[in-house]
């Protein structure tokens, strides 16, 4: 899975980042599992966990030029800069 962690371009605009990322979830991307967004009680901070069946097929999407796209006209113009990203597994 991944996590992104990001702050917000305008204060309290966390839900129309969550509203995008619900908007992908219909794409049925092959190995998705599901997701999770915290918004932060400071209006700006926005943490968004993602889960997938396994690394290969996190990383098929992560090296599609279409999500490269998505990213960069959907959820990019959201936030202040780059976020961070945290790839991991998730523990028992």
């Amino acid at each position: 899975g991944t996590i992104m962690i990001g702050k917000l371009k305008a204060t309290g605009t966390g839900q129309a980042l969550v509203d995008a990322a619900k908007k992908w979830e219909e794409r049925k991307v092959d190995g998705f599992q599901g997701s999770y967004s915290l918004l932060s009680e400071d209006g700006t901070t926005v943490v968004s966990c993602v889960v997938f069946e396994s690394k290969e097929k996190y990383m098929a999407l992560a090296d599609n030029p279409d999500q490269d796209e998505w990213w960069r006209t959907t959820m990019a113009p959201h936030l202040q800069g780059d976020p961070q990203w945290i790839d991991g597994n998730w523990a028992d």
